[in-house]
């Protein structure tokens, strides 16, 4: 009712039935048509194996109560598996992801707090590459090198705590 378009939504958040239910609402009383609002979420880090990407995404939209997302980030380049190499692969992940674009569950993926090494070394074997790389962004972390890094790469970049953490 106020306007507001851009649902930001993550499993960890533990709010997503809530939101779902907002968004629902909203739907069916004519406020607004689904395509008027762009949902983002994210993949949290215990899920990055390739059989549970999708049973991931799939339980977010259960929650939301959508058939698709606008947008599904991996919320972060980590695991949570201890060891000298990141398992499962962020290949095995970043190639999952690209599946769910594939069946039209959600419209793009990207990743969040990701660094310029990392989204150079996904060139290697992303078939697409991230439409936005969310991070913390504000002026006591500029991340300038980052922010130019992505410009050039077309990765848009999405600030969260524009205004700084503490």
């Amino acid at each position: 009712r106020v306007g507001y378009r851009h649902i930001d939504a993550a499993w960890v958040y533990k709010n997503q039935d809530e939101v779902g239910e907002g968004i629902n609402r909203a739907i069916s009383e004519g406020i607004i048509k689904r395509e008027d609002v762009w949902v983002t979420s994210k993949l949290w880090n215990d899920k990055h194996a390739k059989e549970d990407v999708e049973a991931s995404l799939r339980e977010t939209l259960s929650q939301l109560k959508l058939d698709y997302l606008d947008l599904f980030l991996i919320h972060w380049p980590v695991t949570g598996v201890e060891g000298e190499t990141l398992t499962p692969s962020y290949s095995e992940t970043w190639a999952a992801m690209e599946g769910l674009v594939e069946k039209g569950l959600t419209k793009t993926i990207g990743v969040s707090n990701m660094t310029v090494k990392k989204l150079e070394a996904m060139k290697a074997y992303a078939k697409i590459q991230p439409a936005v790389n969310q991070v913390e962004m504000h002026p006591l972390l500029r991340q300038d090198a980052l922010l130019a890094y992505c410009s050039a790469n077309h990765i848009h970049v999405t600030a969260y705590s524009p205004l700084g953490s503490g």
